[in-house]
């Protein structure tokens, strides 16, 4: 550490490390400072360059520097493995992107490695941090709702030309580990570990061609948690429907921090990832009373960098990992029984 701030490395200078990283990095220069950026091919074209950051075509420059605390894996699936467990024999602490592993079996060996080296690993799993999802919590967390029965997420697209352009079937690459490892771990997050989980994945587009469909069943006692997605609406269903035995809350519109960043409108500027008032969600309900209730709510603020806060917290002062193993290690169960029986 500097100063009491953990330095950090990136493995990959492209989208992920541009877009959902370092900008909120860079929002916290009380605890972190970007030593060191490795890609096998630097380009400031597209990304451009950081002042006081070293950028390197070598990875050793990264894997065998004494002052990295933190290596940041934001490179394809296919190399998460090799760069996460480099990292960690290094003796560093290591945040990985998700899909966090092509495999279940991958991901239990880094997480043992990690526990036998002293470190910490985690996925990156900052969409726990979406507005639209703190809202839906704060709301089911008001009682409004009563004893909950029903929630259901939506992630829609209407983009065919993506699985119309596949033209085989790749696990790692398929539509559940893509898309699901953002909405699977907002359940298994809130909710814990469901009794029992039903399956449905599809090929829309016929066997030997991309999973681009998806619905999935969790169930919590009474409680049925569906997260369905696919590429083929052209109209989305709302981000989330909520409903409970007193009443229920639809969130249309999802977090806006993705939209702002695709815009290059960052954190720190005025509004960044902030809702309107045509962006909140409707809540419905009866009270003790039998009163009835419609009322928007205002969206609770989202913020991708608390997955660093909740990092920091660990590695500097001990506190228990917020996105912990066990969390990871069910999701990838998941993605893999999902599409075990596609071709």
């Amino acid at each position: 550490m500097t100063d009491n701030k953990l330095v950090l490395a990136y493995i990959g200078n492209g989208k992920s490390a541009n877009r959902y990283h370092i900008p909120f990095v860079l929002q916290r220069k009380d605890r972190f400072v970007i030593k060191t950026i490795f890609s096998p091919h630097i380009r400031h074209t597209t990304w451009a360059k950081i002042d006081g950051v070293y950028y390197t075509e070598n990875a050793d420059e990264v894997f065998e520097d004494p002052q990295i605390d933190l290596v940041v894996v934001n490179t394809g699936i296919d190399f998460h493995y090799e760069y996460t467990k480099r990292a960690l024999d290094s003796g560093k602490h290591c945040l990985c992107e998700k899909p966090f592993m092509p495999t279940k079996a991958q991901a239990q060996e880094i997480f043992q490695l990690a526990k036998k080296k002293g470190l910490y690993c985690w996925a990156y799993q900052n969409r726990r941090y979406d507005s639209d999802f703190l809202t839906v919590q704060k709301v089911i967390e008001s009682g409004k709702l009563g004893d909950l029965l029903e929630m259901e997420m939506h992630y829609d697209y209407y983009r065919p030309e993506v699985p119309e352009g596949v033209n085989s079937f790749s696990a790692a690459n398929s539509y559940l580990y893509g898309h699901g490892c953002h909405t699977l771990d907002q359940v298994i997050s809130y909710f814990g570990e469901p009794e029992r989980i039903h399956y449905e994945t599809r090929q829309l587009l016929g066997e030997g061609r991309m999973n681009d469909y998806f619905d999935i069943d969790m169930y919590y006692g009474t409680l049925k948690v569906s997260v369905k997605s696919s590429y083929f609406r052209v109209k989305s269903r709302p981000r989330f429907v909520v409903y409970g035995k007193k009443g229920m809350f639809v969130k249309e519109t999802e977090d806006r921090q993705e939209e702002h960043l695709k815009l290059f409108y960052m954190p720190g500027q005025p509004g960044f990832g902030v809702d309107e008032p045509r962006h909140y969600g409707v809540l419905t309900y009866y009270d003790e009373d039998k009163g009835f209730h419609e009322e928007k709510v205002p969206s609770q603020r989202g913020d991708y960098g608390r997955v660093y806060d909740g990092i920091y917290e660990s590695v500097v002062n001990g506190k228990e990992q917020v996105i912990k193993p066990w969390e990871t290690l069910l999701q990838m169960e998941m993605l893999e029984t999902g599409v075990k029986n596609l071709k």
